[in-house]
């Protein structure tokens, strides 16, 4: 987790310069084909040369059919692209108007929203939510007599700081029956989630939640009386100039060719081509790359106090986590501070996955949006190479040191694990140390120590612990959550394991 002092915003200045999408030259030609080509691990060894990969070679390492760019450069749109198809197996091209579920990527838009209603004096960051809800309110908590004392308010919804129940949103398949808003905050049949409940203290931590988004979009419906894609149309999408984004749940008929089939790990499509998502403000915003690119930058105008959907003061208060030591403001990741600030935020939906990354201050970002559950390998890679084309502070390949490992120790860590009946192997092969997941492609391990080992692909740490005889008994991969694997097979004879059939 970062931590950060958000500076003061009024030192800041952001040029808010908006343009149509240029013609490429040949010197932006140019840097879009070092981008295209120049993909990028998140580590390699010291000393070692890197290997850049094309976008094309790594669609089809991570089997993710279609990918689409926007990138902003200089306080404007400069360039987008998509490549692959939008459905496997139908050589139709994805295009930069295709449309991808935006999945969390909706929180942003959802929150400049209902933030729009603060400015239009309809709603008040910091008053109590259940005075202004009218058709549900949220239930006191179970505990007698209460403990929770505090508010929810509007920013303590969009910042999931509100205590509310912890729950993220499913989707529902294309011919599965709907629930309604009201049947999604009670809990009720079809809804798929319990009912939305306080958990917690408003106020007192942050905790991920799509509840939060769930009641802002009841409160929305509430004060503006319209639907909530017409709400959120007026207030956001039309005066970012957002013209090819929706929020209607299913997507209306005649916008479905213009849609990318969601994809599950490899390149089967998602039953239906897409599952619903009837919790609009926290995953159902239809959209493209370049939309969220243009509402990065409406809201950077709004931040220097120039015409946008929202005043200064309000966007201001958009980009202050109202925590200490906590990087989401309201509906936004909020990291670094000064030339640095990078608003940003991930989304994952069934079938898709996509990042927005923006810096403010620089006038610099990326939009990345894919149709695959593998999408999340990808997107890391193509915005480290953007990254080092456009010189962001972040998002850079580290350099990584690895030390000798005697033969003993090779001995002793090879042989076989398991977690959860899935067997793993841990073997030499080439002078090389590699491990391989049930059948999945083996991947190799760098040592750090006498018994910790890195890969270049993650930052996760594969720990070996050994036993009273030296050998290793089990290995902790020290990740989010740690995992264990135990060892059911004794030490190989030699230090070299004859290679497994790979």
């Amino acid at each position: 987790m970062y931590f950060f002092r958000l500076i003061a915003l009024s030192a800041l200045t952001f040029s808010s310069v908006f343009a149509a999408d240029p013609v490429p030259d040949a010197a932006l030609a140019a840097r879009i084909a070092r981008v295209e080509s120049g993909l990028l691990p998140a580590a390699r060894l010291a000393g070692a040369p890197a290997e850049p990969w094309t976008i094309a070679r790594r669609q089809l390492i991570h089997r993710v059919p279609a990918v689409s760019i926007a990138v902003i450069a200089d306080g404007q749109i400069a360039w987008a692209r998509a490549y692959g198809v939008a459905r496997s197996g139908d050589p139709a091209p994805a295009t930069v108007d295709t449309l991808f579920q935006a999945a969390a990527l909706s929180k942003p838009v959802a929150a400049a929203a209902f933030l729009s209603l603060v400015d239009a004096g309809k709603l008040a960051l910091d008053t109590d939510v259940n005075t202004a809800l009218t058709f549900w309110k949220i239930p006191p908590p179970s505990a007698s007599p209460p403990t929770t004392t505090a508010p929810v308010t509007l920013r303590r919804l969009l910042s999931h700081t509100a205590g509310l129940t912890t729950t993220q949103s499913a989707g529902y398949a294309a011919t599965a029956p709907l629930p309604t808003l009201l049947q999604i905050l009670d809990g009720a049949p079809p809804a798929q989630s319990p009912v939305i409940r306080l958990e917690a203290e408003p106020g007192t931590k942050w905790r991920y939640s799509d509840a939060g988004f769930v009641v802002a979009q009841q409160l929305a419906l509430d004060v503006s009386g319209d639907s909530f894609p017409a709400f959120v149309r007026t207030r956001v999408l039309t005066p970012a100039g957002m013209v090819s984004s929706t929020f209607e749940q299913p997507l209306p008929a005649a916008l479905v060719p213009l849609a990318a089939v969601g994809h599950t790990a490899g390149t089967t499509p998602i039953p239906g081509d897409a599952h619903v998502y009837p919790e609009l403000a926290a995953a159902g915003l239809w959209t493209t790359p370049s939309d969220l690119a243009r509402f990065a930058l409406t809201l950077r105008a709004a931040l220097d106090g120039q015409p946008s959907f929202l005043t200064r003061a309000t966007a201001t208060a958009m980009i202050t986590p109202p925590l200490a030591d906590t990087n989401y403001g309201l509906g936004l990741g909020v990291l670094g501070s000064g030339e640095n600030l990078q608003l940003a935020h991930t989304g994952s939906n069934a079938g898709f996955r996509s990042t927005f990354v923006f810096y403010p201050r620089l006038g610099r970002g990326a939009v990345v949006m894919t149709n695959s559950d593998q999408g999340g390998a990808l997107i890391p890679e193509i915005l480290r190479a953007i990254s080092r084309e456009y010189a962001w502070p972040d998002y850079r390949m580290i350099e990584k040191t690895a030390v000798p490992l005697s033969e003993s120790a090779v001995s002793a860590f090879s042989g076989r694990y398991e977690r959860e009946n899935v067997p793993v192997l841990v073997f030499r092969l080439n002078g090389h140390f590699y491990i391989r997941i049930g059948d999945r492609p083996r991947f190799e391990i760098f040592p750090q120590s006498d018994h910790e080992f890195f890969t270049l692909d993650s930052p996760d740490i594969w720990s070996f612990e050994r036993g009273p005889r030296g050998n290793a008994s089990h290995i902790v991969l020290r990740s989010a959550p740690p995992q264990l694997y135990r060892r059911v097979s004794p030490p190989a004879p030699s230090p070299i394991l004859a290679a497994p059939r790979l």
